[in-house]
């Protein structure tokens, strides 16, 4: 309902309610609505209230905290920064090679950036563990011409910005593995560092409230609005609302702009910032209009300045920026004769500089003040209002201003003017474009000094190794798990449970060990961790469990081990980030186990996947029900048969398909030892099973060695004789490679070896290593590759079987002396039994031993109509079609 029917009474409610706020406070005030709308809503109506508040600075003037900065140092120091940020990049892009980079982003977030760094941001030390920052990643060139303001960087690394190859250079965004004493945090792909940031927050608090690290850091994101549409920069963001995360802070630099023009052109993206984040439980602090405004609202008595900023859309905002005071006279202002009076007496240039919240010291400070000790316990984000391409003529407010690189001399003369910096016209004129610093005695770097000692040193700065020496059991400790398992049959997903509760009982590292599950852990077995180690929530546990009276009752804890995140795997995996880099942010290392359902890790969470790497996480993966036949009953999208080929797309992610128990306790061992022992920047992707059968034992080093370096010989059955093969298997078909060697041997008179295969993706990368050593050494003997050497003086074709496509096992085509042949499942999985998946995809032991035949009579070793034979005796359907292609 627009039309109001009776002004007067509107009136006095809105009296009403401002003399409760003036004499009670604003929780009174908001008591007070909140008793109103329950009332109205128990009568049976639905009057719910805005989640919006006016498109306003959420802090009032008069309630601004006192700036405790200079703010002219500051301006000086922060031009000089925004000046060598445009000067690195567009030096960059003058030798003709297009490397690219980005202007825009930095010169719209500089001051959002320059009040963290002088005022709020604390690096760690002996008394404080620190602020993590995660940076928007187009935004990197002005953190490194802060750095070098700083005396951290050099001409010479600036010089070298996006040239990365010969170890001198700058990576063009914010990747640790590249720099990896100063990033903390890989955050360019859009949607990464939102959800990340989250549960950096959320697994602080975990350890917080476990005692493993001191309190008082603070998470702060920076992104951009048009980030915003990225599901992962939005789908986390009610976790931080519900559990109360007033340790993280958003910062959203809302320029209007995207890649390619406006972000909501038709709209307002900060208003729709506002109720998403308000609706999720955040504190929402608006910072739209710089302190020029606030003498034109004061002049309004009328409200015409606040209903002309309601109705405005951010395509017009863009465009009043883009077109300059005159346009916006016209347009803004001149819609009413009550707006157009106001400004009357000002210049065309005067409203041109009328600025926007984000580029105002006095209105960033107060807003991070707020965030930082008036939160209300809750997460907060403020919304910065900025213009894009701020300060660069060239592209201030323009669609193109996101790809502008290259500067013309007199634009960068304008530019430097602009920034006050002391650069010659006859240095841009010569294409020099220098860098500025100024003197150390001078006034700016002594303040920068000081504010920075003050805040405990210089950031972005990233630990590389923990202090600690943390000593991990050795593989005898798991003798339980190593041993043959007799008569009982059991499967490698309940055998890790196993090793996973041995370990978290461990005196040395227990308390460590982080398991982290969707919401599948019954479905793992490991339901029986509930009540021993609890799950963790930071309330504990309010209610009474459903389950109370059973052993194995559903447990939630504040000191909880058990990291349970729900149906939502893209969070479990941050979480598991953020405690696989414990080590770097907290200096305290944990071992995070994330288990999950194979087939949606790699596929569902590639490219946070991706990002562990970057970081250098170092925890376990676990990728229970593995395989494309295993998982049987459930079909096409919960069967696996490519995540190992996923897996090894990483460098270094090394990744094991185990079949045993003893191989599951050897790799986990060895990755403790590697990953914790020895703080290698490497982490591991385990692949189990839910399939019983009885396992065999460890037998000695040298299988363990195998085990570690991707496979070894199981069953030793070639002695005499032509007839002779050898057969690899990895995961669960390894049992059908092994029935398979029985009907060879039983039935057609064949030698078998059979090999276990437990890394296809690390015999390849050994291989690979080995040929690049040959290639740059070609005078002396070639090395010989591990599989190689394994199999060198071993007799007859080689047969692989997997459970995952034909590319996994294709690897090592090339170092395997023999003829090779590989089975594999390509295609879409299907629900059906074990057998028949296995007979569709043609991996099971009559599809093996048909390929053995088939392989031996390719060699002339025996008859082709032998392998007619045994088509007809198993019953194989010649017909069949191509599993790949139904």
């Amino acid at each position: 309902m627009e039309h109001d029917l009776d002004p007067i009474e509107t009136q006095e409610w809105l009296d009403a309610l401002a003399s409760v706020v003036r004499e009670e406070g604003n929780n009174r005030a908001q008591f007070l609505l909140k008793r109103l709308s329950d009332q109205v809503t128990d009568g049976g109506s639905d009057v719910p209230f805005a989640i919006n508040t006016p498109f306003r600075n959420t802090i009032k003037l008069e309630d601004e905290p006192k700036y405790p900065g200079d703010n002219e140092t500051e301006r000086k120091i922060r031009a000089m920064i925004r000046w060598n940020a445009v000067a690195m990049v567009v030096k960059a892009n003058k030798s003709g090679d297009d490397l690219g980079g980005h202007i825009s982003s930095f010169q719209s977030s500089a001051t959002l950036y320059d009040i963290g760094f002088n005022h709020f941001w604390r690096a760690p030390t002996e008394t404080h563990p620190g602020d993590m920052i995660y940076f928007q990643g187009h935004i990197a060139p002005g953190i490194y011409a802060r750095s070098y303001v700083e005396g951290r960087l050099t001409d010479e690394q600036l010089e070298n910005f996006r040239r990365e190859v010969d170890g001198k250079g700058l990576s063009s965004y914010p990747h640790p593995w590249l720099m990896p004493d100063y990033w903390q945090f890989p955050t360019v792909s859009m949607g990464l560092g939102p959800i990340q940031a989250i549960y950096q927050a959320h697994v602080m608090r975990y350890m917080e409230n476990r005692e493993k690290i001191d309190k008082g850091g603070r998470v702060w994101a920076f992104l951009g609005d048009g980030e915003m549409d990225e599901p992962e920069s939005l789908g986390a963001i009610s976790l931080a609302g519900r559990e109360n995360l007033d340790n993280l802070n958003f910062v959203i630099n809302c320029n209007l702009q995207r890649l390619d023009g406006p972000v909501r052109g038709n709209g307002k993206i900060i208003q729709e910032l506002e109720g998403m984040f308000r609706g999720a439980g955040w504190n929402v602090v608006k910072v739209v209009w710089g302190r020029h405004w606030d003498q034109l609202f004061a002049k309004d008595k009328k409200g015409f300045m606040q209903k002309r900023m309601d109705e405005v859309v951010d395509g017009e905002l863009q465009a009043y920026k883009s077109h300059g005071g005159a346009y916006t006279r016209e347009f803004f202002f001149g819609k009413y004769p009550e707006l157009a009076d106001l400004v009357k007496d000002m210049s065309d240039e005067e409203i041109y500089r009328l600025n926007r919240g984000g580029h105002d010291p006095y209105k960033v400070y107060a807003a991070f003040q707020k965030a930082v000790s008036d939160n209300n316990g809750k997460p907060t984000v403020i919304l910065a209002h900025t213009v894009k391409g701020y300060g660069i003529e060239a592209g201030e407010a323009k669609n193109m201003t996101h790809s502008l690189k290259k500067l013309s001399v007199d634009d960068l003369k304008t530019f430097r003017d602009r920034c006050g910096v002391p650069i010659s016209d006859k240095d841009l004129e010569d294409g020099k474009i220098p860098f500025y610093r100024p003197s150390e005695n001078s006034p700016e770097m002594q303040y920068i000094r000081n504010h920075r000692n003050n805040l405990g040193g210089y950031i972005p700065a990233r630990r590389i190794n923990a202090a600690e020496k943390i000593k991990i059991p050795g593989i005898e400790t798991f003798e339980a798990l190593t041993k043959e398992s007799g008569e009982r049959e059991i499967s490698t997903t309940m055998t890790f449970v196993r090793m996973l509760s041995q370990l978290m009982k461990d005196k040395t590292i227990g308390d460590r060990i982080v398991p982290i599950v969707p919401d599948e852990a019954r479905t793992f077995g490991m339901e029986g961790m509930f009540r021993q180690f609890g799950i963790y929530s930071p309330w504990g546990q309010t209610y009474i469990p459903q389950d109370k009276n059973q052993v194995m009752w559903y447990k939630e804890d504040i000191k909880g081990q058990i990291l349970q995140e729900g149906i939502n795997e893209a969070g479990a995996m941050s979480a598991w980030i953020a405690a696989a880099t414990s080590y770097s942010t907290y200096n305290h290392q944990m071992i995070p186990f994330y288990v999950y359902y194979s087939m949606f890790g790699f596929q569902r969470i590639g490219d946070l996947a991706w990002a562990a790497g970057d970081l250098q996480a170092r925890g376990f993966l676990i990728g229970a029900t593995s395989g494309r036949t295993t998982l049987n009953g459930e079909g096409l999208q919960h069967q696996d048969g490519h995540s190992h080929i996923l897996a090894g797309t990483i460098p270094n992610c090394i990744t094991y398909d185990a079949t045993y128990g003893y191989e599951v306790a050897v790799i986990i061992q060895e990755g403790m030892r590697r990953m914790v022992e020895n703080q290698e920047n490497v982490f591991y992707y385990l692949t189990t099973l839910n399939e019983n059968y009885q396992n065999p034992g460890l037998v000695d080093d040298k299988m363990a060695e195998g085990i570690k370096k991707g496979m070894y010989l199981l069953e030793d059955g070639v002695k005499k004789g032509k007839k002779a093969v050898q057969l690899m298997g990895s995961g669960s078909i390894l049992q059908e490679v092994r029935a398979a060697a029985e009907i060879l041997r039983n039935d057609f008179d064949v030698q078998v070896d059979v090999w276990a295969v437990t890394s296809y993706n690390e015999l390849t990368r050994d291989g690979l290593d080995i040929d690049r050593t040959n290639l740059l050494n070609p005078e002396s003997k070639p090395k010989e590759a591990y599989v190689t050497k394994t199999l060198s003086k071993r007799r007859g074709p080689v047969i692989s079987a997997s459970d995952y496509m034909k590319n996994y096992a294709n690897q090592i085509r090339k170092w395997v002396p023999q003829d090779y042949h590989v089975l594999g499942t390509d295609g879409f999985g299907r629900s059906d039994s074990r057998a028949k998946l296995r007979h569709f995809f043609e991996v099971d032991r009559h599809w093996v031993t048909v390929a053995a035949l088939k392989a031996l009579a390719d060699e002339g070793t025996i008859e082709a109509k032998v392998v007619s034979q045994a088509i007809e005796k198993f019953g194989l359907d010649i017909n069949k079609p191509n599993p790949m292609t139904v």
